[in-house]
């Protein structure tokens, strides 16, 4: 019973931190729609799992000796478990200091980094935080140099273990930035918004008057901007998103991704991939059907469904070993590579390298888009990173062309050396360039000169037309090999359970490091 008195003391001080910003600034934030920061942490980990550190630090009130009170943290960190696999969280409290990152108490979002770092766990942050506050520089009696002792470390940390993040409230400033330092992020739709400075700094800088919605909710940030990749209905389905997107992904680089149920049979043979591309090239499929029916059943996890839609990316499971897979979407600008689709998909190429994932590539691809829209945006510059990135993997890799290949933007299917396997539905053709706009600029002369233009166009379209078969392609071993559609599934599993030993000596960081 020596030291019942500290002990008691030491109740007193973790009810302290379990006020959090009081009972205003609660009400305040379930007004607003959003959980508590320590609501988040309960629903986010597996029950009784969360061991919070720093839960005494916070701004001491005396008088004299005697202690009144104390003003908790704004940052809850700790470590936790998502489906009994350790992580470290950090978790911003908007109810003290609006979750100002220069009111926080001591650095504990550094050692939670650093401890993410040190111990190899997936790092995860909840955040619901604002930036710096001018209200520091009056309490410090002068102004400081922006440094953050969080911002170093950071580089390594994304090349080493999972990071995640979860936009949950409005979030300025470094914390905002915090949002994208992350392999996956993900916001509340109607409760978030993202911006590195809010409505009064626009107003003061531009002189623009605007609500922090449509500085930066969903709208801007999910549809337009690819910042955020995926958008939740609730807190609650974005935290499902956070567990769902660590469930394919190992602890660190140093492991092998966690292989989940393998129950769906690997030689299953879907009989609508039979009939899945139409034979008259213009019309269009179902991208998501196909990959339904060739991937381990429910076990595909989209990223960025709403931005750079023309390429339709994610996680799923073959035979239960988790591989990430890409396909293109006719439905939108024809399949073709535009800008926003070539950044969706060099950060995923990178993901998937960086955590040892065999790729797997459906290619339906027509080319880089052309247009002065693209043209504006930089789409030969877009396509020479595309083409980079693409060559710079060295994940195992297993490209399916289902329908056509054409141009630098077919190129990006291919790499010259590492554990490649390429393959071709009959329904394929390919080129340089497309028969079609081709002709016109190729034959332009004698198109010109003859009597019927246009009946010699056609005759001469219709002519190469007749060499695209992709039996001719094979007959040259230009392609290695032409499959029956329903083969698909049991040839990537097969390739994919062949891929683990190599994969086993990927292991560590991957050469290329990680860039958000």
């Amino acid at each position: 019973m020596v030291w019942s008195p500290e002990v008691e003391e030491l109740k007193r001080r973790r009810a302290f931190a379990e006020e959090m910003g009081g009972e205003a600034g609660i009400a305040e934030q379930r007004r607003r729609g959003k959980l508590t920061v320590r609501e988040r942490v309960d629903l986010i980990t597996d029950d009784g799992s969360f061991q919070e550190i720093g839960q005494l630090a916070g701004a001491a009130t005396y008088e004299g000796n005697e202690l009144q009170h104390v003003r908790p943290s704004n940052m809850i960190i700790g470590l936790g478990e998502l489906n009994g696999r350790k992580a470290v969280l950090t978790a911003g409290d908007f109810t003290v200091r609006g979750g100002s990152a220069d009111g926080s108490i001591g650095n504990k979002g550094g050692h939670a980094q650093k401890m993410s770092l040190d111990w190899q766990l997936p790092f995860i942050r909840l955040l619901d935080a604002t930036g710096g506050s001018v209200k520091t520089f009056e309490q410090i009696g002068r102004t400081y140099i922006p440094t953050n002792p969080v911002t170093p470390g950071v580089e390594d940390l994304l090349c080493r273990v999972p990071v995640v993040a979860a936009v949950l409230g409005s979030v300025a400033g470094l914390p905002a930035v915090d949002a994208c330092l992350a392999h996956f992020n993900v916001m509340v739709k109607g409760t978030s918004q993202l911006f590195p400075g809010g409505p009064p700094v626009v107003k003061a800088a531009l002189g623009i008057d605007i609500t922090k919605e449509d500085l930066g909710d969903e709208r801007s940030q999910v549809f337009e901007s690819g910042t955020v990749d995926n958008l939740a209905d609730t807190e609650a389905e974005a935290f499902d998103m956070v567990k769902q997107f660590l469930s394919y992904l190992p602890d660190n680089v140093w492991q092998m991704p966690p292989r989940g149920d393998t129950g769906d049979d690997p030689e299953r043979r879907d009989e609508y991939l039979l009939s899945a591309i139409p034979r008259e090239k213009r019309r269009l499929y179902d991208a998501h059907k196909i990959l339904k029916a060739v991937v381990d059943e429910d076990s595909f996890f989209e990223i960025t469904p709403h931005y750079g839609r023309s390429r339709i990316v994610g996680l799923a499971r073959m035979h239960g070993y988790p591989v990430g897979v890409m396909i293109n979407n006719p439905k939108r600008l024809g399949g073709s590579m535009d800008v926003a689709a070539g950044t969706k998909v060099i950060r995923f190429l990178q993901l998937c390298d960086t955590f040892h994932l065999p790729m797997v590539y459906l290619a339906d691809e027509p080319g880089f888009m052309v247009g002065p829209d693209q043209q504006r945006q930089g789409i030969v510059r877009a396509g020479a990173k595309m083409l980079c990135a693409t060559l710079r993997t060295r994940m195992p890799w297993v490209s399916i062309i289902i329908r056509q290949l054409y141009g630098v933007a077919g190129q990006c299917h291919d790499r010259p050396s590492g554990m490649f396997k390429r393959v071709a539905w009959p329904s394929g053709h390919w080129g340089s360039m497309h028969i079609a706009g081709g002709v016109s600029a190729a034959y332009r002369r004698i198109i010109r000169e003859s009597d019927d233009p246009e009946a010699k166009e056609a005759e001469i379209e219709a002519k190469l037309e007749a060499l695209s078969s992709p039996f001719k392609t094979a007959e040259a071993f230009n392609i290695e090999e032409i499959i029956d559609p329903r083969d698909t599934r049991p040839m990537v599993c097969e390739f994919v359970h062949m891929a683990q030993p190599l994969l086993q000596t990927q292991l560590g960081p991957s050469p290329t490091p990680y860039m958000p």
